[in-house]
């Protein structure tokens, strides 16, 4: 199997560039696109999945609903799908854009593109990237921030989704 190609954006998304997957996690701080989606359900409550213990970044820690990185050559909206097929097994919902941020941490450099969606159907949960998944309420999810139980990254989003998030159960 070929190493895995992402493009490397400008802070505005433009494409510039390409570069392994390697590299864009190994320290370059190469700026490459990710997605998020933050799938909710019509009570309100947010699903969280737990990254499986094989994953090389942040194993066992409980993350954003899907993510992942958009391929060289893919666009946003594409892996935004692919994405949410192959983690959660959910094709049909409807994405509605809620922002665009740099994410570094350590290793890497991420520009991530924000979509939620309401969902109530099932999942067929990737048993490779998940160890497990489920909704959480506003109120679990702040009980456990920065106790090392969501990735540092989680952490972070939790701001920017939680003024979305309380017009949903309101």
């Amino acid at each position: 199997m070929a190493e895995e190609l992402f493009p490397i954006v400008d802070e505005q998304g433009n494409t510039i560039g390409k570069a392994t997957r390697k590299e864009c996690h190994g320290g370059t701080f190469y700026l490459h696109p990710v997605v998020h989606l933050h799938v909710f359900n019509s009570k309100g409550e947010l699903y969280l999945q737990k990254r499986s213990m094989s994953k090389d970044i942040q194993p066992g820690k409980w993350d954003t609903s899907v993510g992942g990185h958009v391929d060289y050559g893919e666009d946003i909206t594409t892996a935004l799908r692919r994405e949410a097929r192959e983690e959660l097994g959910i094709t049909e919902y409807e994405t509605k854009f809620l922002c665009s941020y740099i994410w570094q941490s350590a290793r890497e450099k991420e520009l991530v593109n924000d979509f939620y969606c309401i969902y109530d159907g099932d999942f067929k949960v990737d048993p490779v990237e998940i160890d497990e998944g489920r909704f959480w309420s506003m109120k679990e999810v702040e009980a456990n921030l920065d106790k090392q139980v969501f990735t540092p990254q989680f952490n972070g989003e939790f701001e920017r989704i939680k003024p979305l998030w309380i017009s949903l159960v309101k």
